[in-house]
């Protein structure tokens, strides 16, 4: 199974792919974290996260997907042209998964990514019509979106984004896996016992 690549930047959103990232841990996916450095970056919950790589080290035939976290102010990410130059070199490559939520999908703008995509995301109006690089014409009205090897979403639908990104990589999961407590439970279903393969 080809590894993950989570791409960070500074305020970006780890709560909008943890879900993912969990499905992916459940399923022996590994990721591995990218950024423009090495430095720490700051999530905009506050979290610090060390990068395992810069975008020099990736080697494309090691991953099947890249994945981009929505970002607080975009501001910063999107003048990184190192953020741009990594996913400039997807602009033809449908071979690999992209997947991005909320406000992210203005770095694939910028890098020419939407220009042949269906998206969603959750761009101000606003912010639609002052960067001219995004796509308007290819933007849905949608919470998530899939276009070939493309997933876009809206912040607020980051478990249907979790479940269709994990889909396009191979991952059998069913629609409900993160619809939250839907039922009345028994103590016998809430009691837990070590596995098999827990133990190994």
């Amino acid at each position: 199974m080809r590894k993950g690549a989570v791409v960070v930047y500074p305020q970006f959103s780890m709560q909008e792919i943890s879900c993912l990232t969990e499905l992916f841990k459940f399923y022996g996916k590994e990721i591995t974290v990218f950024a423009s450095s090495l430095k720490p970056v700051n999530s905009e919950d506050g979290f610090t996260i060390l990068p395992h790589k810069t975008f020099s080290d990736f080697q494309r035939d090691e991953y099947d997907c890249i994945i981009l976290p929505g970002i607080w102010d975009f501001r910063e990410a999107l003048e990184d042209n190192k953020n741009i130059g990594f996913l400039r070199q997807f602009v033809n490559d449908n071979d690999i998964i992209i997947a991005s939520i909320s406000s992210s999908p203005i770095l694939l703008a910028k890098a020419g990514i939407l220009d042949n995509h269906k998206y969603c995301g959750g761009l101000f109006e606003e912010v639609i019509d002052e960067y001219d690089f995004i796509p308007r014409k290819n933007l849905v009205r949608k919470p998530v979106c899939v276009d070939t090897n493309l997933v876009t979403a809206i912040g607020f639908a980051f478990r249907e984004f979790a479940v269709e990104t994990a889909r396009k990589v191979g991952i059998d999961c069913k629609d409900n896996i993160f619809s939250g407590v839907t039922k009345e439970y028994s103590e016998e279903e809430l009691t837990f016992h070590f596995s098999a393969d827990f133990e190994e």
